[in-house]
């Protein structure tokens, strides 16, 4: 069964988008391991606290991801 866990800040992404990245990686799985594979196809979007990850040492936050690039 293809599995794919994909983890975003709480709140970062809406329903819509949820949908999308669920949708998306079934039928990139599918397109790999053909049709057989769309049904067992298992995609979770778990959203991880506010601040409950990071990166090179540093706690991110959602405001961090938020900032426009060089700032």
């Amino acid at each position: 069964m293809p599995f794919a866990n994909f983890k975003v800040p709480a709140g970062s992404l809406d329903e819509k988008q949820k949908q999308e990245i669920v949708t998306r990686t079934t039928e990139l799985y599918a397109d790999i391991y053909g049709e057989r594979a769309r049904a067992n196809t298992l995609v979770v979007v778990e959203e991880v606290t506010d601040g409950g990850w990071g990166i090179g040492g540093n706690v991110l936050t959602l405001a961090m991801l938020q900032q426009p690039p060089g700032h």
